[in-house]
């Protein structure tokens, strides 16, 4: 039974793989208007290094429990880093060069792929984030409790409609893959706020003004107002 986000060809019938994908043309559509009506120079060497850390991340494996293995997705620290948009546009590029370059999940399922792995994650990371930065005006401490647990939680929907995409297509039923998916990624899901944390507070520490969602000015001490990027 398939327990992996990645999903391969031939495990989604046309109609759910052609359904999924249009959600995520839409995002990654978006995300190159976006990235055209507001990125700027200073920060295009960002996409591509950003760009550059997810793939290499998402290539390294770590055991969780029954034997199973997972790895980082990435779509929490783009959106923080980014902006949801912008986060769904490199999430797209990191997935699609993987399944093109290495067969790391189907042709077929790229779109589902992004949307699992890519958008979904991005969009609610952004809303999430940006929600909690509006309402509890958080110090550092809280904004990165805030970013680790919605990053748990991003994983946990991809998983979720990961789940939801095999049971309608036939697959495997739903009440066999959905607890065995959420189960597995429970974990890792911990390790994915483990990484983010810590990539979000060394940026913190050096370079707030990279932080796209939060407010930099309240979490940095001493440092020049400059107004929330959400």
């Amino acid at each position: 039974m398939p327990i992996a986000m990645h999903i391969p060809d031939g495990f989604l019938d046309g109609g759910t793989a052609a359904l999924a994908a249009v959600p995520a043309v839409i995002a990654v559509g978006w995300g190159l208007r976006t990235a055209g009506r507001t990125l700027d120079e200073s920060r295009v060497p960002l996409l591509g290094v950003l760009a550059a850390f997810i793939f290499a991340a998402q290539m390294l494996n770590f055991p969780v429990a029954g034997g199973t293995s997972g790895h980082f997705l990435g779509a929490t620290l783009a959106a923080v880093l980014l902006g949801p948009w912008l986060a769904c546009l490199v999430m797209a590029v990191v997935l699609a060069t993987q399944a093109l370059a290495f067969a790391d999940g189907g042709i077929t399922a790229l779109g589902a792929n992004v949307l699992n792995m890519g958008v979904l994650g991005a969009v609610f990371a952004g809303a999430a984030v940006g929600a909690a930065v509006k309402l509890l005006r958080p110090s550092r401490t809280t904004y990165l409790a805030v970013v680790g647990a919605v990053a748990w939680a991003a994983v946990m929907i991809g998983a979720a409609a990961t789940s939801l995409e095999l049971a309608v297509s036939g697959t495997v039923p739903l009440g066999t893959v959905l607890p065995a998916m959420l189960g597995v990624h429970a974990l890792i899901g911990i390790g994915e706020a483990v990484v983010t944390v810590t990539a979000v507070s060394a940026v913190l520490a050096s370079r707030p003004d990279l932080i796209a969602v939060g407010d930099p000015d309240r979490m940095t001490a001493g440092a020049a107002p400059q107004p929330a990027r959400i």
